[in-house]
């Protein structure tokens, strides 16, 4: 039986391996517009999680005292980091993610976000928790985003 799981895990890694594409540039798309290559991370380059960091981050800025107002631009560099699947009916589903977020001031910050299947509003839908680099004044996610690297 161990040997079965060490097979699927391996399947499963094979077919995640990423393919490079190049994503054109559109006004709705968080996508850096300017000429970029960005691997298909699957869930974490879903414009629908990416639009969630985004808003929350301008959330967040608003709402913690003493963060530099400012908000996210663009995500580029998107990447699959880690993913840990649903083996049984009481675990929870997480992709964990990277990208490189581009702020409104021109700065250039790492961002670490993390997707949970049916965690949303009454278990439908996902959950996505995010750390910008240096944005994390109470440690929620500890000292640079650590939790969800």
């Amino acid at each position: 039986m161990n040997r079965m799981k060490q097979i699927s895990k391996a399947v499963f890694l094979a077919s995640a391996i990423p393919l490079t594409f190049v994503v054109p540039g559109q006004a709705a798309d968080y996508f850096s517009t300017s000429p970029a290559v960005v691997v298909d991370a699957g869930v974490c380059s879903q414009q629908s999680v990416l639009r969630r960091v985004v808003a929350d981050f301008s959330y967040q800025v608003r709402h913690v005292p003493e963060l530099p107002q400012v908000g996210i631009s663009a995500m580029s560099d998107v990447q699959l980091t880690r993913y840990e699947p649903k083996t049984n009916p009481a675990e929870i589903e997480r992709t964990y993610c990277k990208a490189t977020a581009v702020l409104s001031d021109g700065q250039y910050r790492p961002v670490w976000y993390m997707v949970e299947e049916g965690q949303g509003f009454a278990g439908v839908g996902t959950n996505v928790e995010f750390c910008v680099d240096g944005f994390d004044r109470w440690h929620v996610y500890d000292a640079n985003c650590r939790v969800l690297r």
